[in-house]
């Protein structure tokens, strides 16, 4: 949708669908300097990728933008979960100290968008809707440094991790909580 926004081509509407879906994996690959890169591993998400896009810019229209928008929340925070639960497992599969797995597990989840967001030169929307996005993938990657703690298997610790991010972002959704914008007692109009 961002793409069509910009009227991009079918080049850039696949370049910028890519950077969305793949964007924040490849950069956590890069940061472990884990090869090959995960979407190499797995070929047919790009080509899942490539017909979602045709299918895309044969069908999505204008109209259907704020509807898709919507019926996308909730489906996202079931990824963001999923997506920065994996990303944090395999960090701390490679050993790296809890708070950097942690990261590693947000930056799975959320750094595909912000990317996009930067290409179609946008400030990304994880930081500037004050929605709760990446802290709920913060709070919720915890579980997993603390799973031998609590004597829990991988995978238990796995789905609990991305049960515990969906939830708190499908809590954020439905209270419409929102985290304050930063007031530094100036106007930025002014000073310019």
């Amino acid at each position: 949708m961002e793409a069509a926004r910009k009227k991009l081509d079918a080049v850039g509407v696949v370049v910028v669908a890519g950077l969305a879906a793949f964007g924040g994996g490849t950069l956590r690959d890069i940061l472990l300097d884990r090869r090959p890169f995960f979407w190499m591993q797995h070929a047919s998400w790009l080509w899942a990728l490539l017909a979602i896009c045709i299918l895309a810019m044969f069908f999505l229209r204008v109209r259907h933008f704020e509807v898709t928008e919507r019926g996308m929340l909730w489906p996202d925070a079931m990824g963001l979960g999923l997506f920065s639960a994996s990303g944090a497992q395999i960090a701390l599969g490679m050993d790296m100290p809890a708070i950097v797995a942690v990261l590693m597990g947000v930056i799975t989840a959320v750094f595909g968008g912000v990317l996009r967001d930067i290409v179609c030169n946008e400030i990304p929307s994880a930081f500037r809707d004050h929605r709760p996005y990446a802290i709920c993938a913060f709070f919720g990657t915890w579980i997993l440094v603390f799973a031998p703690a609590l004597a829990l298997s991988d995978s238990s610790a796995l789905i609990l991790s991305a049960l515990t991010v969906t939830l708190l972002r499908a809590l954020a959704l439905a209270t419409g909580f929102q985290l304050p914008a930063w007031d530094s007692g100036g106007n930025s109009n002014k000073d310019q």
